[in-house]
């Protein structure tokens, strides 16, 4: 019997929502503050996935100035129809419902198409009769009741074609969202979310003969939830169903991993990952999410025939063509912080005012963390030239929760600090002088500490220091994101007059 590794993306890759176009299958995630928005995945085996992109790549699609943390980016649908692939989104830092288009999953994408559509999640249905339906969560107009809301679209202008109907509230579970239609054999099928996006997270479905309902509840519902279980996946939600090319039927949802921590509480750091189980239909009629509605690390491959993984080691080098696509920026970049032409073959920060402790854009890049055991470096060259300029590398959940180790000017000498902010704590806990200008810093991740160091090139690496990683877990700094290690720079107050390059990122998984 052979099997699959779950999560299939890990790593911060929340909702994701997943179509197929003949043989491949594209898959897209929330992304929140981060830019550009909406990364877009390609597999040939939904187990292997690769980004090829992302929707959202231009500041008219996506403006992000001064969006809170874990704000931004909710819950997209990806769907396929007439040669276009089609992705609707909420932007919740103006809180407005949108979807772009575009006829290949890697773009360029069209620019938004604005929805006079309230609340979260919206989802697209393209019915064999040519209507479109838009489907959402409701409940935050006056009085109306949570639940689930629908209404005809023109998908040319995005006008409502019908007025908003209440179609279903869920089983009772807060939160009902998330919500997918879809026909199979001639029934229309409602599957969404409850429970809310954390340990009580949960999938629901209903049927009825009719897109508007009533809808039937399941009878087994909920389908998918590991509420109250023993068990290294936790809050299983936000699904998203697929037919395979052979016929068989899968689901993505979204889930996390705990740290596993001896005695250490539950602590999730990752963020909310994307997973893949296998659908069964039961006698009845009704969708049966996994092993009678869980989901585990390894799970049988049944018919899937996957390729080759991609290896997750690599070395990032940096050239004028762009930045790889699993990097994003904090909010849209500001214009001047980063360049790949400035010094040919580096990627050349210059630090801002802004500091990563500001709800701003410092000039940072970065890519998430996927796995509970790797190893970072970054090869940094920097000459600062006024006092309190600084550059390095960050472990980052948010803005009050992060780590550096970074080389700074301070009373005129260049200095190597490992520095940690939680909350309202901030200090900087060991510094050493460095004479040089050129350097490797490195993070070293363990399920329960990051071990911090440095080293000239070609020498061997200093230890500085430690930090806990669930300190920068969601169950400590709050929000929906997940840790990213980020290259960054800023003057503390003031426009750098030095740039930081950094001439490549590693990236190692441990053992």
């Amino acid at each position: 019997m052979q099997y699959y590794e779950n999560p299939v993306i890990p790593g911060f890759h929340p909702d994701p929502s997943v179509c197929r176009v003949g043989s491949d299958y594209y898959l897209v995630t929330s992304s929140f503050q981060y830019f550009p928005g909406v990364p877009v995945f390609h597999s040939r085996d939904l187990v292997n996935w690769q980004q090829i992109g992302h929707c959202l790549t231009r500041k008219s699609q996506l403006d992000l100035g001064g969006c809170a943390s874990s704000m931004g980016i909710f819950a997209p649908t990806l769907r396929f129809h007439q040669g276009r692939f089609y992705m609707i989104t909420t932007n919740t830092h103006s809180f407005r419902n949108f979807y772009v288009w575009s006829e290949a999953p890697e773009g360029p994408w069209s620019e938004p198409v604005w929805l006079d559509w309230p609340g979260i999640d919206p989802s697209l249905f393209f019915d064999e009769d040519n209507r479109v339906y838009l489907t959402g969560n409701g409940g935050f107009r006056g009085d109306e009741p949570r639940g689930i809301y629908q209404a005809e679209l023109d998908i040319e202008t995005g006008k409502l074609l019908t007025e908003r109907r209440f179609i279903w509230s869920g089983t009772g579970g807060k939160a009902p969202e998330a919500p997918h239609l879809y026909r199979i054999q001639g029934m229309y099928y409602l599957l969404i979310a409850e429970g809310g996006t954390e340990y009580g997270h949960m999938v629901t479905v209903a049927r009825s003969a009719s897109p508007y309902g009533p809808f039937q509840s399941c009878p087994s519902n909920p389908i998918l939830t590991h509420r109250s279980l023993e068990h290294p996946i936790q809050a299983t939600g936000h699904a998203d169903l697929v037919q395979h090319e052979d016929g068989s039927w899968w689901a993505v949802f979204l889930g996390i991993r705990p740290a596993p921590v001896p005695f250490g509480g539950q602590h999730h750091y990752l963020g909310r990952e994307t997973f893949l189980s296998p659908v069964t239909w039961s006698e009845d009629g009704w969708p049966v999410i996994g092993d009678q509605g869980t989901a585990g690390e390894r799970m049988e491959l049944r018919s899937l025939r996957p390729g080759k993984r991609r290896p997750w080691n690599g070395l990032e080098s940096f050239d004028s063509r762009g930045l790889p696509p699993e990097w994003s920026f904090l909010r849209n970049p500001a214009e001047g912080s980063w360049s790949l032409e400035a010094r040919p073959g580096w990627l050349s920060l210059t630090g801002l005012a802004a500091t990563l402790d500001d709800v701003s854009s410092p000039a940072f890049a970065g890519r998430r963390q996927q796995h509970f055991n790797c190893r970072v470096s970054a090869f940094l060259s920097f000459d600062p030239q006024q006092e309190g300029e600084e550059a390095g590398l960050t472990v980052y959940m948010n803005e009050r929760y992060h780590y550096e180790i970074a080389v700074r000017l301070l009373d005129g000498r260049r200095q190597v600090i490992l520095r940690r902010r939680a909350g309202a704590l901030w200090k900087v806990e060991q510094e050493a002088v460095y004479e040089g200008t050129e350097i490797i810093l490195t993070v070293q991740a363990e399920p329960a500490l990051y071990t911090f160091g440095f080293c000239p090139p070609e020498e061997e690496t200093v230890a500085m220091g430690t930090g806990e990683c669930s300190l920068l877990s969601t169950e400590v700094a709050g929000g929906f994101t997940g840790v990213h290690f980020g290259l960054y720079a800023t003057g503390n107050g003031k426009r750098s007059a030095a740039s930081a390059d950094f001439g490549w990122f590693k990236y190692e998984v441990l053992a």
